[in-house]
């Protein structure tokens, strides 16, 4: 009985002309032969893009939540976010390794996937190593390149994480540590945008490496524009400073003016680092990223397992 439910008889339903009962049509979504790895599979992968906006959002609240603050709570630049940034940090850990978990349950990530995720992690640390002044020029264009190629959320697992272990390499452990984390897992997940504009161009093309340059120059802008955000509220008193009681558009002046005046030049040298080298370099990186990619790729596909009469 439960076996005619799971697989209703669409014809007799088309024609009697009536729409099956709404119990029927959740039934069949999973079907009588669904098995429990099935039904994980299925729940992974609605779980996986509530979990990266909860991770966003979480983002979004720690770099806006000073805003609300009264002017008391913003007077010490040196206290800014010292009791707040490992309260969120260890709420982004384990929101980062239930992705993962996530993604592995869903089919979207393999072992083999993974395993690439480990290495450059490992290569963006090190890539982090030379830092110079306004930080390395030498790591975005790996994480966008990385994205591009394996998706938004690959992307951001890749920023997010090689943050954290370049810091711990670095020694750039600190309370600016999770908004790095977030501002460049942010970076990675753009990519996915890029995914469905690079589907209309030739792989390895010089407008698909225009497209990632262009990407990567407003990343390298838009990454130290961010970042700003994490102190800004608690800068001393000032002409550039934020307080209290300011309306948007004033608010929005004033940081305006403070980032070119502390902070373009530097991004600008980002900006232009990440398009020399994903022009210089994009190539044959994605080149190898596809060719990782297309090996370890693969799909599963569930048996039909009905008799017929």
């Amino acid at each position: 009985m439960f076996r005619y439910v799971a697989q209703w008889n669409r014809v007799s339903w088309r024609r009697a002309k009536t729409r099956p009962p709404l119990f029927m049509c959740c039934v069949s979504s999973f079907g009588a032969n669904t098995t429990s790895s099935d039904m994980t599979t299925i729940l992974a992968r609605r779980l996986s893009p509530l979990l990266i906006t909860t991770i966003c959002l979480l983002g979004a609240i720690a770099f806006l939540y000073p805003f609300a603050l009264s002017e008391q709570a913003l007077t010490d630049l040196d206290m800014a976010h010292a009791s707040t940034a490992p309260l969120i940090f260890a709420t982004l850990g384990p929101a980062l390794l239930a992705l993962m978990l996530a993604e592995l349950s869903s089919g979207r990530l393999s072992t083999r996937s993974l395993a690439v995720l480990g290495v450059l992690t490992a290569l963006v640390a090190v890539l982090r190593l030379p830092a110079g002044p306004g930080d390395t020029l030498t790591f975005f264009f790996l994480i966008i390149l990385a994205g591009y190629v394996y998706g938004g959320r690959f992307g951001f697992m890749l920023g997010a994480l090689g943050l954290f272990v370049s810091a711990l390499l670095t020694g750039g452990v600190g309370p600016w540590m999770p908004f790095q984390m977030f501002v460049t897992g942010w970076m990675g997940l753009g990519t996915a945008l890029l995914a469905a504009i690079g589907k209309r161009l030739r792989p390895g093309s010089w407008p698909e490496l225009a497209l990632l340059a262009l990407y990567g120059y407003l990343w390298g802008l838009l990454f130290g524009a961010l970042m700003n955000l994490w102190f800004w509220p608690f800068s001393p008193e000032s002409a550039l400073s934020w307080s209290p009681g300011l309306g948007f558009g004033e608010t929005l002046r004033r940081y305006l003016s403070f980032y070119a005046l502390t902070s373009f030049a530097w991004d600008s040298l980002r900006a232009i680092g990440n398009v020399v080298l994903i022009l210089a370099l994009g190539k044959p990186i994605l080149r190898e990223l596809r060719r990782f990619r297309d090996r370890f790729q693969f799909v599963y596909e569930h048996a039909d397992t009905r008799r017929e009469p």
